[in-house]
């Protein structure tokens, strides 16, 4: 009962993560675009780079990127927020449990596409995010993807009633 509890909490705690970064990047939302910019333009990269033609200078497109990664947040801080309660639902039965998890994993999976695929490979990797000191988003983006990958290790752990 303690580790379905545990994991519930973890399901829940990366919906309201998820929650708090789409609520900042739409209530504040030029700070965060500012970041975004500066990666598509790689105005911010190394002088001289051999890579810029792979810049995107078009406003529209950096607001249509930012758009889609806000909703993707909250794609993520909705199906984590369903699945911590549909397993929540499912908490004093382990096979229906184990059955209720499937929010929770598209919501975890998605925010790892999103950070690991969206900010470490296209933002670090292709326009360069990473030889910029004013918008390299990688460490924080690091850091998410390794949260998200261990809650949903731990979270896709067959649950049964063997063990606390």
């Amino acid at each position: 009962m303690i580790t379905r509890l545990s994991k519930i909490f973890i399901v829940g705690a990366i919906a309201l993560y998820a929650s708090l970064v789409a609520l900042n990047n739409i209530t504040d939302y030029y700070s965060n675009f500012t970041f975004v910019h500066h990666v598509l333009t790689m105005d911010t990269t190394f002088p001289g780079n051999q890579e810029l033609w792979r810049a995107i200078d078009t406003p529209l497109i950096h607001h249509i990127v930012y758009g889609l990664i806000i909703a993707i947040e909250i794609t993520i801080a909705v199906l984590c927020g369903a699945g911590s309660f549909h397993l929540y639902q499912n908490i004093q039965q382990p096979i229906a449990f184990n059955q209720s998890k499937k929010f929770a994993i598209l919501g975890l999976t998605l925010g790892l596409l999103l950070w690991f695929t969206g900010f470490m490979t296209i933002g670090g990797e292709w326009f360069l995010m990473w030889q910029s000191d004013v918008a390299n988003g990688q460490q924080a983006a690091f850091r998410l993807v390794m949260i998200m990958s261990a809650a949903l290790i731990y979270l896709t752990q067959h649950d049964d009633d063997r063990h606390a």
